[in-house]
């Protein structure tokens, strides 16, 4: 089995300018000095965290999906982060999760944030997206949906080595953020990663970033407190491995199904 180089980018964002934000992650990518499996970008990355999804939405087919699928191809890496999407009338906040050769899934976040009135913008996600890439098994969630145990979990149904969240998390809630990124990886043995942004979007919401890389055990391997830049990190299979072999948690969980 293979180890796992993970890429994340901590950024400020431009508020509800897609090609600004791609031009500065682009240039920003462009500065990776190593070669890398996995490049994990914020939370609505194009747009900040908005809910005028009628004027800043895109399509399946429109310049950001297409930035992506270049991005990917150009880095030899999976490259995944949320955008606005809009699809037979419906608003998604949707995760991408985009392969060098082109091909993609998507991941429509779960959980709504109604403090935000966002599931009064936004459809909500019913499937949980579960990835193979370079022999890990991958759980991309978003944002919100890092308060929500349950949907987190790591079952033998669909079972994963990396957990990552996606977000726009504000600076007043990072204790929240910190304390709960490390429960998913002790309480799912699994490799954890929360990517956030930084500074202040046009409403007023300053963002602290916090984002990290912790491993199962959920000791830090790698941290952006709040600082911009590419942080990378090789996981390392043999680790996780030897401690899910040493230590069994994920044997004795209760069965459970998830309805809608």
């Amino acid at each position: 089995m293979s180890d796992l180089t993970v890429s994340f980018l901590q950024t400020a964002l431009h508020w509800h300018d897609a090609a600004a934000n791609r031009a500065a992650i682009g240039q920003q990518l462009a500065t990776l000095s190593q070669p890398t499996d996995l490049i994990v970008l914020p939370e609505m990355f194009t747009t900040g965290f908005s809910m005028e999804a009628a004027g800043q939405a895109e399509t399946m087919s429109g310049p950001t999906v297409a930035w992506l699928r270049e991005q990917a191809a150009a880095h030899d890496a999976v490259v995944t982060g949320s955008v606005i999407i809009e699809e037979n009338g419906a608003y998604f906040n949707r995760l991408l999760w985009v392969r060098p050769d082109g091909t993609l899934s998507y991941y429509n976040k779960r959980h709504l944030f109604t403090l935000a009135g966002e599931q009064h913008t936004y459809t909500p996600g019913q499937v949980r997206l579960v990835e193979d890439w370079r022999d890990w098994r991958i759980c991309p969630l978003v944002c919100y949906d890092l308060r929500f145990p349950v949907w987190s979990r790591n079952h033998s149904t669909e079972p994963y080595d990396l957990l990552l969240y996606v977000a726009n998390w504000p600076a007043v809630r990072r204790t929240a953020w910190m304390t709960l990124l490390r429960a998913r990886a002790i309480e799912n043995v699994a490799c954890t990663l929360g990517v956030n942004r930084i500074g202040q979007d046009a409403l007023g919401h300053e963002y602290s970033g916090d984002s990290a890389l912790l491993d199962a055990k959920g000791n830090y391997l790698a941290e952006a407190n709040s600082e911009a830049g590419i942080f990378t990190h090789t996981l390392k299979r043999d680790e996780l491995d030897e401690f899910r072999t040493r230590f069994t948690a994920l044997n004795d969980g209760d069965a459970f199904e998830l309805r809608g």
